[in-house]
């Protein structure tokens, strides 16, 4: 009976971290990995463990909630004063680095990025630069990102360098997913399902059931793909 009152109150436990977890989570939003500034990578840590903590702590929870609480609002009240201040912005997050500009290695700079030569390179033939006389410049961000700025004759051409005018392309929005109509996103785009099931016939479908995703670009144009990989349109 006792192990059956520990297991209930451990899981009690997780899920109330879990449900913590989730709210700071939504409160601090989202970032991916490579945009974290080391503020943040610390802080998401640390967030971590004391959860685990407040799952396995079952005498005094009320303690690692605590801590919990206080590092999310701590980091939410960092990124609103970086939000705000420039000079806080600077001390948090850091400022970027110029490491090569007009075929120049600034070595002092990547003695600020704790960075040497072989890192360096390795940055560029990751961005594709395996001849560095093709950069311009070479930029650390203050999330460990290299950017590149190409020197002219190396950089992609684009329409406008051809004095061609593209038609602008627009967000696909989905309109069918799993085998269902998305009827919000249907209307918001001005559209009926009558109008979509006309377009699934155009193109060999009986009905959404048999399609996995169905995007539409703004045009007439319906992207579909079947539910099946061997179905094809007929």
């Amino acid at each position: 009976m006792e192990i059956l009152r520990s297991v209930g109150l451990t899981a009690a436990a997780s899920a109330a971290s879990i449900l913590v977890l989730f709210l700071l989570t939504k409160l601090m939003g989202s970032k991916q990995v490579s945009q974290m500034t080391m503020f943040d990578y610390i802080t998401g840590i640390t967030i971590g463990s004391v959860a685990a903590e407040m799952a396995t702590e079952l005498e005094e929870p009320s303690k690692p909630l605590t801590a919990l609480v206080i590092y999310g609002l701590a980091a939410v009240g960092i990124s609103m004063l970086t939000s705000k201040s420039v000079r806080a912005r600077s001390a948090v997050t850091g400022k970027p680095l110029v490491l090569l500009d007009n075929g120049v290695i600034d070595r002092d700079n990547l003695k600020k990025a704790r960075m040497d030569l072989n890192e360096f390179l390795t940055f560029c033939r990751m961005s594709g630069y395996f001849d560095l006389s093709q950069v311009q410049t070479a930029v650390l961000e203050h999330n460990g990102v290299v950017s590149f700025l190409p020197k002219e004759p190396y950089r992609p051409t684009t329409p406008s360098d051809m004095d061609l005018k593209p038609k602008q392309s627009r967000v696909q929005i989905p309109f069918i997913m799993d085998g269902k109509l998305l009827p919000d996103n249907i209307t918001q785009a001005g559209r009926e399902d009558a109008w979509v099931r006309r377009a699934l016939l155009k193109q060999g479908y009986r009905d959404e059931s048999e399609v996995l995703l169905a995007l539409w670009d703004g045009d007439a144009k319906l992207t579909v793909f079947p539910m099946r990989a061997s179905r094809l349109p007929e």
